[in-house]
C-alpha cells in the first residue's frame, strides 16, 4: 500500500511538472502586447492604439445575413424566350447582407425629406438634387388604362407606405443606397459619444456628413467644424490615449463604422434568392429550385394554406390577382412588403411583387473562364481628388457638378461634403496585372479588344471607332443645353442599330406583379437602360460582410 502510495505521489507530482512545462512552451497572451515586436499595444506612453475588445462586424438596420457558398448560377428551368442569355456556370459568393424586405415608399419617403430639409429645392441652387431623386411616377400611365390613382398617390399616401418603391431608376437607387450609408454611420458615431449628441440634425447643406470624407479627412466632414466632429465623450477619450492627430477621429481599425450599403451584385442576388441552405444535405444540395421556395410549382402544399399562391405575379391574361372573395396572391399591383413566407435565408419578396436592379452592367454571357470568385460586371475604379495643397477635394455649394441622363434628367453627381473621384492613372495601373484602366465594365465582352490578338498601335481607339464596328451599335441618343440654357434632344434616328446593349443598361432580376410565372425563376435576367425607371421594378440594398464567413462556428455533422 506505501508503494502505491508513493507511485502516486510521484506520478502526480510528474503530471503537475509536465503541465507546467507545458503551460510554460504555450505562446505569450499577446492581447496587450504586439506579436511583431513584443511591444505593449494601447500605452499610455504611446505606441500603436488597438482595441482588443473589437466584435465582429454587427448587421445593419434592415438587413439579413446570408452565408455565402457556392452555387450554379444561370440554371434556368423553362426558357420560352430563346435569348440565350443564361448559360449555366459555377459560381462561389463571399457571404454578405442584404435587405429583409424590398425598399419601400416609406423608407424613399425618408429620404426625400431628409434631402428637401438639407438641400431645400426652393433654393435655385438646389433644385435639381432634389428633383433628380424623385421617382417618376407617371410610369403608372397608360394610353389604354385608367391607372391616375396610383400616379397620385403610390408613392406618398399611408396606405401604400410599406409597399415597394417604383418610379426609381439605377441611378437613383445607387444614391439612395450611399446616403443610406451615411446617415447609417452618422447615427453610430453619435451613439458611441464620437459626434456631438443632435450632430445628424444638422441641416447647414454645406456642411453635411459623408462616411467616405469622415475616414479619408475627418477634419473636412461638418463643414470643418471640430465641435462637431470630436464632440463626445469617446473622442476625448481618443484625445487621451494619443496626442497623435491621425487618432483623434474614429478609423477603419476601431471596426465601429458600417461598410457601404450598395445594390447587390447579380451573382449575390441570384445567390440569395435561391436560398439553396434550404435543400443543403452535408455538401452536397438536394435536388435543384426552380424558384426561391422548394419545390415546382407556384402554389401552396401546406394544409392550412393549401392552394394559395406563395407569390404577386401576372397568372394569366387579364388575371393579376384571381377572383374577387378568394384571391389567388391577395394583390393587383404591387402587395404590401413580406405578405408572402421568405425564403430560407429570411428573404422576402425574392420572386414576384416588384422585380430589382442588380449592380451588373447587362451582357448576354457571364465570363466565368475569367472569373468564378464574387462574378461582378461593372467596376470602374476611381480615387480621391487631391488639390494643390496635397487635401481631398471635397465638394462645397458652389461647386457642384450635374449629369444630364438620355433622358434629359438632371441629377448632382456628388452631394457638398463628399470627395471628388477622378478615374485611376498609371500611378495605380502601371506593371499590374489584375487591372490596367479604370473603367472595366466591357472587358473581355466580345468587341475588337477582347480578341486574343488584338494590338494597339497607336491608331484609333475601339471606343471611338464608326459605328458599324462596335461590338454593340446600339443607339447613340444626344442631350444638350443650349445657350440659354434650355435641354435639346437628338434622338438617334439611324435605322442600322443593331442592340440595345451599351455600358448604361443594367441587369434586373425577379419577377413581378406584371409578369407570368416563368420570370419568378431566380435565374432569369432581363435588362434596362440605368436612367430610366418603370412601375414594375424596385430595388433592395446588400452589404459586404467582413471577416468570417460563417456568423456560427461548424459543428461536426454527427454530433
Amino acid at each position: 500500500m506505501n508503494v502505491n502510495k508513493n507511485f502516486g505521489i510521484k506520478l502526480c507530482v510528474l503530471i503537475l511538472t509536465a503541465t507546467t512545462l507545458i503551460g510554460c512552451g504555450k505562446s505569450r497572451d499577446y492581447s496587450n502586447s504586439s506579436r511583431a515586436t513584443g511591444w505593449a499595444l494601447n500605452s499610455k506612453e504611446g505606441g500603436f492604439q488597438y482595441d482588443p475588445k473589437t466584435r465582429e462586424q454587427e448587421t445593419g438596420p434592415g438587413l439579413v445575413f446570408v452565408e455565402g457558398g457556392t452555387f450554379t448560377m444561370g440554371r434556368v428551368q423553362d426558357d420560352p424566350m430563346h435569348d440565350w442569355n443564361n448559360s449555366p456556370v459555377q459560381q462561389h459568393v463571399q457571404s454578405f447582407y442584404m435587405d429583409e424586405t424590398e425598399v419601400t415608399n416609406l423608407m424613399y419617403l425618408e429620404y426625400l425629406d431628409w434631402l428637401k430639409n438639407v438641400f431645400p429645392p426652393t433654393n435655385e441652387n438646389f433644385i435639381n438634387i432634389y428633383n433628380g431623386a424623385l421617382p417618376d411616377t407617371l410610369v403608372w400611365r397608360n394610353r389604354l388604362g385608367y391607372n391616375e390613382v396610383m400616379t397620385n398617390n403610390y408613392l406618398r399616401h399611408p396606405a401604400y407606405a410599406n409597399y415597394p418603391v417604383v418610379g426609381v431608376s439605377w441611378i437613383q437607387a445607387v444614391e439612395f443606397a450611399n446616403w443610406r450609408t451615411d446617415r447609417v454611420n452618422e447615427l453610430i458615431l453619435e451613439q458611441n459619444g464620437v459626434t456631438v449628441r443632435g450632430a445628424r440634425f444638422n441641416n447647414d447643406p454645406g456642411s453635411g456628413f459623408s462616411t467616405e470624407t469622415y475616414l479619408a479627412s475627418p477634419t473636412q466632414v461638418y463643414g470643418g467644424n471640430d465641435s462637431i466632429t470630436r464632440g463626445g465623450k469617446y473622442s476625448e477619450n481618443l484625445a487621451r490615449r494619443s496626442q497623435d492627430s491621425t487618432n483623434l477621429y474614429v478609423q477603419n481599425k476601431d471596426g465601429l463604422l458600417m461598410p457601404d450599403y450598395r445594390l447587390p451584385t447579380e451573382a449575390e442576388w441570384e445567390y440569395a434568392a435561391l436560398g439553396l441552405v434550404g435543400i443543403r444535405d452535408y455538401n452536397i444540395y438536394r435536388g435543384k429550385k426552380k424558384y426561391p421556395w422548394e419545390g415546382q410549382y407556384t402554389r401552396s402544399s401546406d394544409r392550412r394554406s393549401r392552394g394559395d399562391q406563395l407569390a404577386n405575379f401576372k397568372q394569366g391574361d387579364g388575371d393579376y390577382g384571381g377572383i374577387a372573395g378568394w384571391s389567388d396572391d391577395g394583390a393587383d399591383i404591387t402587395a404590401e412588403v413580406g405578405s408572402y413566407e421568405p425564403n430560407d435565408f429570411g428573404l422576402y419578396d425574392m420572386a414576384g411583387n416588384v422585380a430589382e436592379w442588380v449592380a451588373d452592367v447587362y451582357r448576354p454571357i457571364v465570363d466565368d473562364e475569367f472569373n468564378d470568385f464574387n462574378y461582378y460586371r461593372g467596376n470602374i475604379y476611381t480615387k480621391n481628388a487631391i488639390d494643390a495643397d496635397g487635401k481631398v477635394m471635397v465638394v462645397r455649394i458652389d461647386s457642384i457638378l450635374y449629369d444630364t441622363l438620355s433622358n434629359g434628367k438632371i441629377v448632382a453627381r456628388d452631394l457638398p461634403g463628399e470627395i471628388y473621384k477622378v478615374p485611376v492613372d498609371e500611378n495605380e495601373t502601371y506593371l499590374r496585372t489584375n487591372f490596367s484602366e479604370s473603367d472595366n465594365r466591357d472587358f473581355r465582352d466580345g468587341d475588337k479588344k477582347s480578341t486574343r490578338n488584338y494590338q494597339s498601335f497607336g491608331g484609333e481607339d475601339d471606343n471611338t471607332v464608326a459605328d458599324g464596328k462596335r461590338m454593340y451599335n446600339s443607339p447613340q441618343h444626344k442631350v444638350e443645353a443650349d445657350e440659354q440654357g434650355n435641354l435639346v434632344r437628338e434622338y438617334d434616328r439611324s435605322s442600322k442599330r443593331t442592340s440595345l446593349v451599351n455600358n448604361e443598361v443594367r441587369v434586373y432580376k425577379g419577377g413581378s406583379w406584371r409578369d407570368r410565372d416563368y420570370w419568378l425563376d431566380p435565374a432569369q435576367r432581363r435588362y434596362f437602360p440605368q436612367d430610366m425607371a418603370t412601375d414594375y421594378i424596385g430595388f433592395r440594398c446588400a452589404m459586404s460582410r467582413l471577416g468570417s464567413k460563417a456568423k456560427k462556428g461548424k459543428r461536426p455533422r454527427n454530433n
